[in-house]
């Protein structure tokens, strides 16, 4: 993607609290350079994604927050880096302590790519021991192809930056999981890390990606409920955050730049493009235009689990592997009709749950009801919805009770 001629760049791309800007409007700023951090355990810092000039800050339209507090800069073209970023020898990087190296992917404002948005460094210091380490290469949404091409095209480099990781963790057994979809990417894998690391070759099935799915395809071990992978001693790392942190420690280059899948029915020339944090939507739609019809709805993530925009101002942000755009038809939702207690939400809930009676106690605005059918252990995949032959939004209610009951 070239450069774009404004940025828009969120104060808070992570899971935990929002960074304060540190730099004020006028500043003049290098690629890379730390615009935004905070005083807490459970954050990562921003930085700038292009060279130029801070002419706002102000509220923008978020991804997933709906609005927030975000850095706008000017772009000089000149794509200027600071000096104090400067790649590492090999021999460097064999002296990193395991701490070192978390240091870095702290200080490089790395989070979990595939979409939860995790701070990395918090995630490479479980609390408990663990002795199994999963790279999630099972891209499971529908559209979406980012981590696919950057598995068949970094191979190499996902796999220098698997080894940062198993360093930090200490464990015994690495496992890199694709779905069968993605042939190439298994080939590539297969040439270079049989001997090392499993490659682990999955069925290709939808919500896959998620960690405790993906834990209990691979290694038959469930994680229960309220608990976290590394109460089963294991941790997931994303393909897309491997790469990121090779780029940290061996490039020493922070997170302000990603894969996106620019993608949908509207699009001329649909495309995988490496594009900078901050860039608008519009930006990326015009560079895989012309647009064959206008959308209707344009949804960053995929088509299950992503968001609906309100606005084309909407920026790529640290967790924005895809966008999608869908025309009148494919938007269309229809009406709700009534449960007909089928049962098909029920049998497809790849959490066990009941989609259905948590649907109705939200219905009724009986909270506690719908946390007593787990309503918090609803990983929001959209499978409900999909097989429902009411075409119940049963997903959005969940959701509504879910922050109903944070409230």
């Amino acid at each position: 993607m070239p450069l774009p001629n404004t940025v828009y760049i969120p104060l808070i791309q992570h899971l935990g609290k929002p960074c304060l800007a540190e730099v004020a409007v006028g500043d003049t700023v290098n690629t890379g350079r730390r615009i935004g951090g905070a005083q807490a355990h459970v954050y990562a810092p921003v930085h700038a994604s292009i060279s130029g000039k801070v002419i706002e800050i102000k509220d923008w339209p978020h991804p997933v927050l709906g609005r927030h507090k975000a850095v706008v800069i000017e772009s000089d073209g000149a794509d200027r880096r600071p000096t104090s970023y400067v790649p590492r020898s090999t021999e460097q990087i064999d002296k990193l302590s395991p701490e070192d190296i978390r240091n870095i992917v702290m200080e490089a404002g790395i989070v979990g790519m595939g979409g939860a948005g995790f701070p990395t460094h918090i995630k490479l210091t479980p609390p408990k021991p663990v002795d199994t380490l999963i790279i999630n290469g099972a891209e499971c949404e529908p559209y979406l192809a980012a981590d696919f091409r950057l598995m068949v095209e970094k191979t190499r480099e996902i796999l220098l930056g698997t080894a940062l990781v198993e360093r930090c963790l200490g464990v015994q057994k690495v496992i890199i999981a694709i779905e069968d979809n993605k042939p190439q990417a298994i080939a590539a894998f297969k040439a270079i890390s049989e001997k090392r690391y499993t490659v682990s070759v999955l069925q290709s099935a939808y919500p896959q990606g998620g960690e405790k799915q993906l834990i209990k395809n691979v290694l038959a071990k469930e994680v229960p409920q309220e608990k976290l992978p590394f109460d089963v001693g294991v941790v997931v790392a994303n393909v897309a955050t491997a790469y990121a942190i090779y780029e940290a420690v061996y490039l020493g280059k922070p997170l302000y730049e990603r894969v996106v899948t620019i993608t949908g029915s509207c699009l001329q020339s649909p495309r995988n493009l490496l594009a900078r944090v901050g860039t608008p939507v519009r930006d990326l739609i015009a560079f895989c235009g012309p647009l064959k019809e206008e959308p209707a709805k344009i949804i960053f993530g995929g088509p299950m689990m992503g968001i609906a925009q309100y606005s084309f101002e909407a920026p790529v942000i640290k967790t924005t592997n895809g966008v999608v755009l869908f025309n009148k038809k494919e938007a269309r939702l229809g009406e709700d009709e009534a449960c007909i207690r089928c049962g098909a939400c029920v049998r497809e809930c790849p959490a066990g749950l009941m989609p259905c009676l948590i649907n109705l106690a939200a219905e009724k605005e009986i909270w506690a009801q719908a946390l007593a059918h787990d309503a918090m252990d609803c990983i929001e995949c959209g499978l409900c919805n999909f097989v429902c032959p009411a075409r119940r939004r049963l997903t959005q209610s969940i959701k509504r009770a879910k922050m109903e009951a944070q409230r």
